[in-house]
């Protein structure tokens, strides 16, 4: 079964996250999922769901009714996590959406926590790595740090609306980023309404 990890940090666009979550347990991966504790809020502001700390009542919550796939959730302070560790092998790990704090984290090496550490050992495990970073406008340290990710082959996928699909609600727009970021990993879907 091919694993791959989910971070959700504290930026606003939860619901990607969210999406992005559902469709790889709907693919039937092994999903390793952290939520930063700055994250908590945010989904409970932006979605009106409510997930805390205890992982085995929030399971069902976050799947929202997808029930293949296995879902593994750590704490931020979780450091002794089988996902710290590079002989942890995953496929590919997202961090959507991804805070400028955890971004600059990232490009700096500071992995303070697990989602940053994670972020660390796939870097230097050389798997891929897809940035959601969740801003705007960016600053010129944003872009830089953008770039520094980009250069060492990390994939940075703003979530940017494209019309040509004519989206009818935010829904169509969540499924449209939650789509460019599983073709950025490779992973085959119909998530969203293709260019013809």
């Amino acid at each position: 079964m091919e694993r791959y990890i989910l971070g959700i940090s504290g930026a606003s666009g939860q619901a990607i996250g969210l999406k992005l979550l559902r469709e790889l347990l709907g693919r039937d991966f092994d999903v390793h999922l952290v939520i930063s504790r700055h994250a908590l809020p945010v989904i409970a502001q932006e979605t009106g769901i409510q997930i805390g700390l205890d992982k085995p009542r929030d399971e069902e919550t976050l799947r929202g009714g997808v029930s293949s796939g296995r879902l593994f959730r750590y704490r931020e302070d979780e450091m002794e996590a089988p996902i710290a560790s590079g002989s942890f092998k995953t496929k590919a790990m997202f961090i959507a959406p991804c805070s400028m704090k955890t971004l600059s984290a990232v490009a700096i090496g500071y992995a303070a926590n697990l989602l940053e550490r994670a972020a660390d050992v796939t870097i230097k495990e050389g798997r891929k790595l897809i940035l959601c970073p969740r801003e705007m406008p960016f600053s010129a340290i944003h872009l830089e740090n953008m770039l520094k990710l980009a250069r060492i082959g990390v994939a940075v996928a703003p979530p940017v609306a494209a019309f040509y699909q004519m989206p009818k609600n935010l829904e169509d727009m969540v499924d449209f980023f939650a789509g460019k970021l599983l073709d950025s990993a490779g992973i085959e879907n119909e998530t969203f309404k293709r260019w013809r």
